[in-house]
């Protein structure tokens, strides 16, 4: 589509104006969007209120006497805060202050009070293993065509399921 205001080069903007509940749209190249003073780039404009804003947050959010870096990996603070993960799994032993102040802001509280993963008890493992020595066992016997075996098998599987 070409620029409505020069007619030569391809519109890259609409600008889309609404008067008396009447919407007009027009396309225009970027010389001519930015000679009407049209915003044709996206980012921001930078304002020294925004560093300095920023600057403050970047300190409240550091816990004093935490500063340091991980032992094995070499990360620190700032790789974590500017990425939001952690170099290695020692990294929770060196950043541990910060690290539960975090979970504190974020969660409220830095302990887990919810449900916890409660793993299943031995003797439902030996079964479940028993059971699929079984049916393994059983498949064996088919494909063999021992069909005594076969049905010997199968009226123990039953009593386990």
């Amino acid at each position: 589509m070409l620029c409505e205001n020069c007619k030569e080069r391809d519109a890259v903007v609409t600008v889309t104006q609404v008067r008396n509940n009447a919407v007009t749209q027009r396309p225009l190249c970027q010389q001519c969007a930015e000679e009407q003073g049209v915003e044709t780039s996206v980012a921001p404009k930078a304002s020294p209120i925004g560093d300095f804003l920023q600057a403050v947050q970047q300190q409240s959010l550091t816990v004093p006497g935490d500063q340091g870096a991980c032992h094995f990996c070499g990360a620190t603070t700032r790789d974590f805060r500017s990425s939001g993960r952690l170099g290695c799994a020692r990294c929770y032993g060196a950043f541990e202050r910060s690290l539960r102040e975090l979970l504190r802001r974020l969660h409220g509280n830095s302990k887990h009070a919810g449900r916890r993963y409660e793993p299943p008890a031995p003797e439902l493992i030996e079964a479940a293993s028993l059971v699929g020595q079984l049916r393994d066992r059983l498949r064996r016997a088919i494909e063999a065509e021992q069909f005594e075996l076969a049905a010997e098998l199968r009226d123990r599987l039953r009593t386990f399921e």
